[in-house]
C-alpha cells in the first residue's frame, strides 16, 4: 500500500527548474533513500513533502489515516525547554497538557483549567502517553530534565528524531539524520531505525549508512527522479550501464542531427527541391537536443604534492592537555612515518580536532613536546572552514583580491576555469561565500587547499556535506596521495578506504594506536567492551615459588646500544624504503594499464613482485624502528 504519493511536483527559483514532473511512491515498509548531487534540490523535496515549502505544481499525498513525521537536516534555533518538554511537543495538544499539569502551570493555566486539563486526560486515555515519552527518551539515551539548549547537536538530533516517533508516525522523512553524529550515534540510529516498523525516506551522503538502512534507491538528476529498485551497490552497477547507453544513444542523435543540418545548408540547387517535411523532422530534433540537461558533470581535481619530507613526519612524546580542568590527552606518545594515513576517531567533543592542532604545532600541550621532521609542507582542512573569508568572492578566496588566476602543481590556469573543476560556474565564482551551501564551502576549501604544494595533508571533517561522488573522487586523490595523511571524519566507509591504522579516543583522556580497518577495529573494541561487562572469575591462589627458581627482575637490563654494523645498517634502511616504494609505485602503475593485461604471465610475476615488496618494506619499516629505538 502507498502511504506516500508524490504526483507531479515541479520547483524553480527564479531560473530553470530544479526539479519538473517528479512522481514517485513509498509503501509501507519501504526504506527509501534519495541521492543526487549537492544543490539538485533534494532537501527542497524532502520539504514540500514536509509541507513546508510550496511546489509550483504537482502534489503531495498521504494515505487515509496515516501521517508523515520530518526531521530536518539543520537543528531549528531556539527551542526552549528541558528535554521531555521538547519530546511531549511532538503529542501535540495531549502532550502541552500532560506538561501543563505534571508542572502544575499555574502561570498560564488557573487551578480550574488544570481540573479540565485532568479529566481530559482522564477521558481520552492519555496518561499512558507519557509513560511512552518517558520510555522514547530512554530509548534515545537522554537525560529528561536536562535544558535542550544545553545539549550536544549529536544529541539534539536525538532528542528532535524521539518528538517526531512519539506521535506514532507512519512514515518518517529523514534530511541528512546522520549530520554532527558520531560514530556511536549513527550506529545506534541505524540499529533504531532497522528495527522501527514504519516506512523511511531519507537523504544521506553517509554510503555505509544509505548501503544498511536502504532498500529501495531515487535518484534526483537533471530534475528528474529515477527509481531504482535495489540495493545501492546493485544501483552503481546499473545507472554505469545505463549511462553508457545514453551516452552512446546521444552521439547517434547528435550524428544525425548534424546530417539533417549539413542538408539543410546545401546549395540553392538542394534548397529549391528540399523536402518540407524533412525540415519539420529537423526543427524537431534541434527542440529535443535544446531540452536535453547537460550533465552536471563530475569534479576534476588534483593534488598538488611537494617533494618528500623526511621519513619522520612528527614524534609525539607523553603529550598531555586538558581542556576546562577535564583532560583531553593524557600522556600519549605517538611517531608517524612518511606514507602513514592515519585516522582519528572518538566521539564528539572528546578532543580530536585539539589533538591535530597539537601534532601541526597550533597549540602547545600541557606536557610533554611535538618535534616535526624535516622539509614538511602541510596543507590543513580545518571543519569550521575558518580559511575561507565570508565577504569575499570565490575567486578573491582562491586567486586574492584582483587577481584572476591560480597556480595548479607547475601551471597557471584561469581562476574560474579552476573553479569550474570543482563544479562551480562563473556567476557563482563571482558570489560570495556566505551563499554558498554547506556542501558548496567544503568543495571551495578542498580547491585552496589543492593548490597548496603539500606532502602532508590533515582533513578535519572533509566529508561533511559532500555529494557520494565527490567524495569517490576525494577518495581516489588521497588514495594515489604519496605523502601522510591525518584524518578525523566519522564517515567510516571513508575511513576503510582512505586510513591504515588510527588513533582511536577512549575516554578520560585515554588514546591507543591500532592498525587495521575500522571493522577490525569495532570488533576488537565490543569484544573488550563485552570482557569488562563479564562477571569477574575468582583468582586462583598463587603457587609458591620454589626456592632457587630464577625471577623476572623489577627493573630488566637497558637495550644494547648499536654496533658499527647495526649503525650502518640504520643509515642505509631509508634508501632501501624508498627504493621498495619507488619500485611498488611502478609495477602498481604497470597493472593499472589495460594493455598490459594482455601478458597474463607478467601479470603473475608483477602481483608476485607486488607481495615481495610488501613483505619487504614491513621488514625494513620494523627494523628502522626497532635500531632507531636503540640509538645513542
Amino acid at each position: 500500500m502507498a502511504l506516500l504519493a508524490v504526483r507531479n511536483l515541479s520547483l524553480k527559483f527564479g531560473g530553470p527548474s530544479l526539479f519538473d514532473d517528479v512522481t514517485f511512491q513509498v509503501e509501507a515498509g519501504e526504506r527509501v533513500c534519495l541521492i543526487g548531487r549537492n544543490g539538485a534540490g533534494k532537501s527542497s523535496l524532502l520539504k514540500i513533502i514536509a509541507g513546508t515549502l510550496e511546489p509550483d505544481a504537482g502534489e503531495v499525498a498521504v494515505a487515509r489515516g496515516s501521517h508523515a513525521a520530518f526531521l530536518a537536516q539543520e537543528v531549528p534555533e531556539k527551542i526552549a525547554g528541558t528535554v521531555r518538554d521538547v519530546v511531549l511537543s511532538g503529542l501535540g495538544d495531549a502532550g502541552e497538557k500532560i506538561r501543563a499539569y505534571e508542572t502544575h502551570d499555574t502561570e498560564k493555566y488557573s487551578e480550574a483549567e488544570l481540573d479540565a486539563i485532568f479529566h481530559w486526560l482522564e477521558n481520552h486515555s492519555a496518561w499512558s502517553l507519557s509513560s511512552e515519552v518517558d520510555a522514547m527518551i530512554s530509548k534515545i539515551g537522554a537525560v529528561p530534565e536536562l535544558p535542550f539548549s544545553s545539549l550536544s547537536a549529536g544529541m539534539k538530533r536525538r532528542v528532535l528524531l524521539a518528538r517526531e516517533l512519539v506521535s506514532k508516525p507512519d512514515i518518517l522523512v529523514l534530511d541528512e539524520p546522520t549530520n554532527h553524529l558520531d560514530i556511536d550515534a549513527i550506529e545506534w540510529l541505524e540499529e533504531f531505525l532497522l528495527a522501527w516498523q514504519g516506512a523511511i525516506l531519507f537523504v544521506t551522503h553517509d554510503r555505509r549508512f544509505l548501503k544498511k538502512i536502504s532498500t529501495r534507491i531515487l535518484d534526483l538528476e537533471g530534475g528528474i527522479v529515477t527509481s531504482w529498485d535495489c540495493d545501492y551497490d546493485t544501483y552503481l552497477t546499473r545507472r554505469e550501464e545505463l549511462n553508457a547507453s545514453i551516452a552512446a544513444n546521444n552521439a547517434e542523435f547528435d550524428k544525425l542531427l548534424a546530417r539533417e543540418e549539413a542538408w539543410l545548408r546545401q546549395g540553392v540547387k538542394a534548397r529549391r527541391c528540399r523536402n518540407e517535411g524533412r525540415v519539420r523532422e529537423l526543427k524537431k530534433l534541434r527542440e529535443i537536443r535544446a531540452a536535453r540537461r547537460a550533465s552536471v558533470g563530475n569534479v576534476r581535481a588534483t593534488i598538488s604534492e611537494g617533494e618528500k619530507s623526511g621519513a619522520k613526519v612528527l614524534v609525539a612524546e607523553n603529550i598531555s592537555h586538558t581542556w576546562n580542568g577535564v583532560p583531553a590527552i593524557r600522556n600519549f606518545s605517538t611517531t608517524i612515518m612518511r606514507g602513514d594515513r592515519v585516522g582519528i576517531i572518538g566521539p564528539n567533543g572528546i578532543g580530536k580536532t585539539t589533538l591535530l592542532k597539537i601534532l601541526l604545532g597550533q597549540l602547545a600541550p600541557d606536557a610533554g613536546t611535538v618535534t616535526h621532521g624535516t622539509n614538511l609542507q602541510i596543507a590543513y582542512f580545518d571543519q569550521l572552514r575558518s580559511q575561507l573569508k565570508e565577504d569575499k568572492t570565490l575567486i578573491e578566496n582562491l586567486a586574492g583580491e584582483g587577481a584572476d588566476t591560480v597556480v595548479v602543481g607547475r601551471q597557471t590556469r584561469h581562476v574560474i576555469s579552476y573553479l569550474g573543476d570543482f563544479l562551480f560556474t562563473p556567476d557563482r565564482a563571482r558570489s560570495t561565500v556566505s551563499m554558498l551551501s554547506g556542501g558548496e564551502r567544503n568543495r571551495l576549501l578542498l580547491a585552496k587547499i589543492f593548490l597548496k604544494t603539500a606532502n602532508v595533508l590533515v582533513l578535519d571533517e572533509p566529508t561533511n556535506d559532500l555529494d557520494l561522488e565527490t567524495l569517490d573522487l576525494l577518495e581516489e586523490l588521497l588514495g594515489n596521495f604519496d605523502g601522510t595523511v591525518l584524518l578525523v571524519t566519522h564517515d567510516r566507509q571513508f575511513l576503510d578506504n582512505v586510513t591504515t591504522s588510527y588513533i582511536v579516543f577512549e575516554g578520560d583522556g585515554n588514546l591507543r594506536e591500532f592498525v587495521g580497518d575500522y571493522d577490525a577495529w569495532r570488533r576488537e573494541h565490543l569484544a573488550e567492551i563485552a570482557v569488562k561487562s563479564a562477571p569477574a572469575k575468582p583468582e586462583k591462589p598463587k603457587a609458591d615459588v620454589p626456592a632457587g627458581t630464577a625471577q623476572v627482575p623489577k627493573n630488566p637490563p637497558s637495550k644494547k646500544k648499536l654496533s658499527y654494523k647495526e649503525t650502518r645498517e640504520l643509515e642505509a634502511l631509508p634508501q632501501k624504503i624508498e627504493d621498495l616504494e619507488t619500485e611498488q609505485k611502478t609495477l602498481a602503475e604497470k597493472l593499472n594499464d589495460p594493455d598490459f593485461y594482455r601478458d597474463p604471465a607478467a601479470v603473475q610475476a608483477t602481483n608476485a613482485r607486488l607481495a615481495e615488496i610488501d613483505e619487504e618494506l614491513l621488514f625494513a619499516l620494523e627494523r628502522w624502528e626497532e635500531l632507531e629505538s636503540r640509538k645513542a
